[in-house]
């Protein structure tokens, strides 16, 4: 994986005349979905926003997706050195960089394209500050305006009431101010009729004289200075009345305000339970949010590549297991469906004549095919009766299937090991149906592809093959050399045996790559024919033929995934695997010559 970007080293990351972050693209590995796993492609940081296209040829296409970093969340992987993630609310971005000097260059790049963007930087903030401030506060006083408590009937009588004695209040204090007023005007008036008496009783001091309020006149008579003041006060007003009508107005004012502060306190209980009950309801609803949000990014996220096969998945052994179990469940009724619609078209293949499988071969693999040949031979016909080791997992009528349990650096090698006996076909016919690539995808269906990578000879071929991804498990393939023999019996009286053995090599033309891992296999088809003899002068038919088969399968899986879960699934897809298969053979020799 390469990686080109327009900018190198953390002081050309700011373009120094416009002070912003450059361009930054390169070639990330990006997660696609459990199906197609990490895909290369062209991926382009610029003005705040992270885009990426299928290459680099593709930009003038347009971007395939995009996501502004304004509110992104970049969190480098835990144990991959070179993998990061960006999380925008529910969209989740996994990206692989080449090596971890690349991851480090695209976070940095990412985080200084974030701070830029007009919300999480310095200068930003002091721009927006009054304005946040000036809103929280038109928040708060609008809050405040508007919140309030529901009153009762008689709160509402009291509160007019308290309208009605503002009001007669309002008037009284206006009424009394105006009195005040004119007794205000009324001393200073006094005091200057006073004044001008004291001026005329210094002008005639014998005609008349001061005693207190009077003046004493000549014939010995008193007389007012100033009138006496009217019962209604000054300008009318009964000053007495007001004060005892001011009186009255606060009594009930205040009165009024003990009743009202008497019906909150007796209401304070009922509103304090109802807004005890809408806080539990708030708090619930919530809760029940929040878990709907999670339940919504698990939802979202499980198949990313945290919770695919591997030594730090989130997915545990039950749900790993139920996950597959689901899987291969649909696969099956997706076959079923398609073995009901699919109409087969014949395939002419030649069949070589039993002596061209007899020869060694001379190609550069021919030693390693004999010792294969040989080993299977040996010790795969061997009996399991007498073995404590192989342990009986299935027996469906003729068919049995032995397990031996071996595990290996946390890797199960479970060798496997199954019998048949199948009525009305013979070894030789079984084992070329097992061989031949031609038909290889009518009756195998966990392959998604095959090729022919080689062809040593007339009877050994190298076949490369993916299987079909069963998530959460990765997806696996398979190189290997594929050989179909017959070995003629040394003794007249015991069959010949046909034999298929699949091992495992290496091709420059199949490498291993990370979208796949790599499985090894040494898998064997033994088969050897049966006759009994016709009645009378009849010729041998398929009813007189029977086919002895033994499969071996000693599989090195690869990957992570546990054991429980892999001893499972070869518990029930091996079994099913000779049923279908024997089946095929039967339907395709049906009605033709046997061929021994």
């Amino acid at each position: 994986m390469s990686e080109k970007s327009s900018s190198s080293g953390s002081d050309e990351d700011v373009d120094p005349e416009s002070g912003q972050p450059v361009e930054l693209g390169g070639v990330l590995s990006k997660w696609t979905n459990y199906i197609h796993g990490w895909q290369d492609r062209w991926v382009v940081l610029k003005n705040n926003t992270l885009s990426y296209y299928k290459s680099e040829d593709e930009r003038e296409y347009g971007c395939r997706g995009s996501l502004c970093l304004s509110k992104a969340v970049i969190t480098p992987h835990e144990f991959d050195e070179c993998r990061f993630d960006i999380s925008v609310n529910d969209s989740v971005w996994y990206l692989r960089a080449e090596d971890p000097e690349h991851r480090l260059q695209w976070i940095e790049s990412i985080e200084l394209h974030k701070a830029e963007s007009g919300y999480g930087s310095e200068t930003s903030l002091r721009r927006h500050g009054s304005m946040l401030s000036l809103t929280s506060a038109a928040s708060a006083l609008s809050a405040t305006s508007t919140s309030s408590f529901k009153k009762g009937h008689r709160l509402c009588e009291k509160l007019a009431e308290m309208e009605t004695f503002r009001d007669i209040l309002c008037r009284q204090v206006d009424t009394l101010q105006k009195y005040f007023d004119s007794c205000a005007d009324a001393v200073s008036k006094d005091e200057f009729h006073r004044d001008r008496v004291e001026e005329d009783e210094d002008d005639f001091p014998t005609t008349t004289r001061t005693d207190g309020e009077y003046n004493h006149n000549n014939n010995g008579s008193k007389e007012k200075l100033f009138p006496p003041a009217s019962p209604k006060g000054i300008n009318g007003i009964d000053f007495k009345g007001e004060a005892i009508t001011f009186k009255a107005t606060t009594a009930g004012i205040l009165s009024t305000l003990s009743h009202c502060i008497e019906l909150m306190v007796k209401r304070e209980d009922s509103w304090q339970k109802r807004i005890d009950k809408e806080l539990e309801k708030r708090r619930r609803v919530e809760d029940a949010y929040k878990s709907a949000m999670n339940e919504l990014k698990k939802k979202s996220h499980y198949g990313g590549p945290d919770y695919e096969e591997g030594p730090n998945s989130l997915i545990n052994e039950d749900e790993f297991f139920d996950a597959v179990e689901a899987a291969l469940d649909r696969q099956d009724k997706i076959e079923e469906q398609c073995q009901s619609e699919k109409v087969r078209i014949p395939r002419l293949t030649p069949v070589p004549p039993g002596d061209a499988y007899s020869t060694i071969g001379t190609h550069r693999f021919a030693t390693k095919v004999e010792e294969m040949v040989q080993n299977h031979m040996t010790y795969s016909l061997q009996d399991m009766g007498g073995d404590a080791n192989w342990q009986l997992v299935i027996e469906e009528g003729e068919m049995k299937v032995y397990r031996r349990e071996v595990e290996e650096n946390g890797i199960v090698l479970d060798p496997l090991k199954a019998t048949h006996a199948v009525k009305g076909v013979t070894g030789h016919e079984v084992c070329h149906y097992f061989w031949d690539t031609a038909v290889r995808l009518d009756w195998e269906t966990t392959i998604e592809n095959f090729n022919v990578v080689e062809t040593l000879s007339d009877n050994a071929v190298i076949v490369y093959q993916t299987h079909k991804r069963v998530w959460p498990a990765s997806q696996r393939d398979v190189l290997y050399l594929s050989a179909i023999r017959k070995i003629l019996a040394t003794n007249e009286n015991d069959p010949d045996t046909w034999l298929v053995c699949n091992f495992s090599v290496d091709h420059d033309n199949a490498l291993p790559t990370n979208r796949c891992v790599r499985a090894k296999i040494n898998v064997a088809m033994i088969c050897q024919t049966l006759v009994s003899p016709p009645e009378g002068d009849k010729e041998i038919s398929r009813d007189n033929i029977l086919c002895k088969i033994t499969y071996v399968a000693n599989v090195n899986p690869g990957g992570w995934a546990p054991a429980s879960v892999l001893r499972a699934v070869a518990k029930r897809e091996y079994p099913k695997f000779l049923k279908r298969f024997t089946s095929y053979v039967q339907e395709k020799t049906s009605g033709k010559p046997i061929l021994f």
